[in-house]
């Protein structure tokens, strides 16, 4: 009756007698675990990342709808709101979508008071921009690396607006470490924004600051006092924008999983195949050593040995080349499948969390891949005679 050890030692042995299987076979576990870990750890990055931002955004957001679709409502209601007990201000916010460029490159603008620029965004190049009679912008890295602008650089007339058209000068440029959308963000005055889309008068939504424990009074306030209005007000807590987040991830994460377990059944097949299944040399090995001796549990257990080393370079091969993909190639490719209108090579840094539940869970992947794989093929040829298995 042979030891553990012994029983471990000659584990090992076959994995590294046999180089080319156990790369065949890491290399089938690796690629399974690879996209699953770079998947989940921006999936988790790019929701904190969006949780931050809405904690740094107001208490209460109101908007306008009709027919039950979002319209513009009248800057006047700013007024009303603010006169509610319990309000510190009211912030009025245009945000409306543009194309930029012969290649119609998409930007999102936000028209707000210079004294409300974005939280947790920086300027790192210019300055911040004022009214006046030419719209100054304020643009992200990757929207001014695609339209290769710099701070001075001056846009022709890209809108029709009743008020007359008027060149726009890029005044300042920023970098976000909150939002990775951020980096398409074009951010100027209020006043401007309005012009830009030729919607005098009207805003996008209100941002509504209030003290500390008046949230839902003034929530209630709101609803109220507005109930016979056209269009009608919808209140958004801040909890409840928190809430929402998840949900457009959560439905990218489901693809994900789907092609993740199709990955998942196409590596048992691979290893089941380069273990023993279809291989004609290892199931002779199998069968020389039944001839010698060996018992069915302990070649079962050899072969339980030989998978958890296999499995364990896979698992530590895939965490080691996840974090270098998602830091040092910041994403490459993978960050478009998560983050809607990201290109191949991302212009700003992917967010991205690799937490130890994912981590560990990549482990028991790469065990149960290996294992079903390499034990059931184990098992067959040691249960058979052993002139049949080294046929």
């Amino acid at each position: 009756m042979r030891t553990l050890l012994e029983i471990a030692r000659t584990g090992v042995a076959a994995a590294l007698l046999h180089p080319a299987r156990s790369l065949v076979t890491v290399a089938a576990v690796l690629a399974v675990l690879l996209p699953y870990l770079v998947g989940l750890g921006i999936s988790t990055g790019v929701r904190n990342a969006a949780n931050a931002a809405v904690s740094h955004g107001a208490d209460l957001y109101v908007s306008g709808e009709q027919l039950g679709r979002p319209v513009p409502i009248p800057r006047t209601v700013a007024t009303e709101i603010a006169s509610i007990p319990g309000v510190e201000r009211v912030v009025p916010r245009i945000v409306g979508r543009i194309e930029l460029g012969k290649e119609r490159v998409s930007a999102v603008v936000v028209g707000v008071p210079v004294e409300q620029f974005p939280a947790g965004v920086e300027c790192i190049e210019g300055r911040l921009y004022a009214s006046g009679p030419r719209n100054e912008l304020v643009v992200g890295t990757d929207l001014a690396r695609k339209l290769n602008l710099k701070v001075g650089s001056y846009l022709p007339p890209f809108y029709h607006s009743r008020q007359g058209e008027r060149v726009s000068e890029v005044v300042g440029i920023f970098r976000s470490d909150v939002s990775p959308w951020q980096a398409r963000l074009i951010v100027t005055s209020f006043e401007t924004a309005a012009h830009i889309f030729d919607q005098p008068g009207l805003a996008t939504d209100l941002l509504v600051y209030c003290r500390p424990g008046y949230e839902g009074e003034v929530r209630q306030a709101i609803l109220r006092t507005t109930a016979d209005r056209q269009p009608r007000l919808r209140v958004v807590a801040r909890e409840d924008a928190a809430a929402l987040i998840p949900e457009g991830l959560r439905q990218r994460e489901g693809v994900f999983t789907l092609l993740f377990t199709v990955a998942f059944a196409v590596a048992i097949l691979v290893v089941l195949v380069t273990s023993g299944f279809g291989l004609a040399e290892r199931r002779r090995e199998v069968g020389i050593l039944k001839a010698t001796g060996w018992q069915t549990d302990e070649l079962l257990l050899r072969s339980l040995v030989e998978s958890l080393l296999l499995a364990v370079m896979a698992w530590a091969a895939a965490v080691v080349l996840a974090v270098v993909w998602l830091k040092a190639f910041n994403g490459y490719w993978i960050a478009g499948v998560f983050l809607a209108g990201v290109d191949r090579e991302p212009g700003f840094r992917v967010p991205f969390r690799l937490t130890p539940v994912p981590v560990l869970l990549a482990g028991l992947v790469a065990v149960v891949v290996v294992a079903a794989g390499s034990l059931y093929s184990t098992w067959r040829s040691a249960t058979a005679p052993p002139r049949e298995a080294m046929r």
